[in-house]
């Protein structure tokens, strides 16, 4: 007991509340809200802090607030909405950070340590075992092949600390998984450290090709996928898409699942034509959308 209580507080001080705002107008406001709340960790003693993307894109101003109380106006320094990170840059140097686990380090069944914000200088913890490290799909065009799965509930705010009980920094707080049990999702730092410098340079990860963005929310359902909704203004919504329509092919590929419908959308780039057949009420028909850059959209 007094290894993980030493252990915790080993990891504390490089934990960070983050506090953002954001304009009304952002198109992401309508989803996300106007003010978040958040999680961050230091992984560096210059002041970067490595924290999940939904909680930062659109930010007008950052508050960043250590654990002894210490506050600092934070910027937005880089964003990856492909591997869903950011990093926040606060004007501080000599602190408390986190060193990255080595790659490929995490196995299931390993313990793990979970601490996140629950308010400036409040911190809460959990521990619990990785479960899966299986791919991951979400709803809003957003696929990674690997997770960490943690048999434990986010005990704070997004973006909280996933460490190993050698106090190394293996994953970036996400999603509570609460449909499927108790569980939480992390993104693997090892997407952070492949980009660390490109996202430190340049704001964004520029070696990876990028993917069309459509602004749709594709759902699965009886073993097809379902256009769930759209984005107000978005491509799928211009060029004819319509909520309710089922998705058959791509490409001239059956598509059964989401991930098949991401893996087809992704072989083409934006500014590409990507060729849909559609059944909307007992009709099918073929239907071309162009997709865009979703960073474009969504930039602060």
């Amino acid at each position: 007991m007094n290894g993980h209580v030493g252990l915790i507080h080993s990891i504390l001080p490089a934990t960070v509340d983050l506090h953002v705002r954001v304009p009304d107008n952002h198109p992401s406001s309508r989803n996300l809200g106007s003010e978040r709340v958040g999680s961050g960790t230091l992984v560096d003693s210059e002041g970067y802090i490595l924290t999940v993307h939904y909680i930062t894109v659109g930010a007008s101003s950052v508050t960043v607030t250590l654990v002894g109380g210490e506050q600092f106006s934070g910027q937005l320094a880089a964003q990856d909405q492909e591997s869903g990170i950011a990093l926040i840059k606060i004007p501080a140097h000599g602190l408390p950070f986190l060193r990255l686990a080595e790659r490929g380090s995490v196995t299931l069944g390993q313990p793990t340590v979970m601490i996140a914000s629950s308010g400036e200088g409040e911190r809460r913890v959990s521990g619990g075992y990785v479960s899966s490290m299986e791919p991951y799909d979400g709803h809003w065009e957003y696929m990674i092949e690997k997770t960490i799965r943690v048999t434990a509930f986010n005990p704070g705010f997004g973006g909280g600390t996933l460490a190993n009980f050698r106090g190394e920094l293996i994953g970036v707080v996400s999603l509570n998984l609460n449909a499927i049990g108790k569980f939480s999702l992390a993104i693997p730092a090892d997407y952070y450290r492949e980009f660390e410098q490109e996202l430190k340079q340049h704001g964004e990860v520029r070696s990876r090709p990028r993917h069309p963005w459509l602004g749709f929310y594709p759902q699965p359902f009886a073993g097809h996928v379902v256009v769930g909704g759209l984005v107000p203004g978005g491509p799928a919504e211009r060029f004819g898409l319509k909520e309710g329509d089922i998705i058959l092919r791509v490409e001239q590929k059956e598509i059964r699942s989401r991930p098949e419908l991401y893996q087809q959308m992704w072989k083409k780039r934006p500014g590409e034509r990507i060729s849909f057949r559609i059944l909307r009420e007992e009709r099918s028909f073929d239907l071309d959308v162009i997709g865009a850059v979703r960073s474009d959209r969504y930039r602060s």
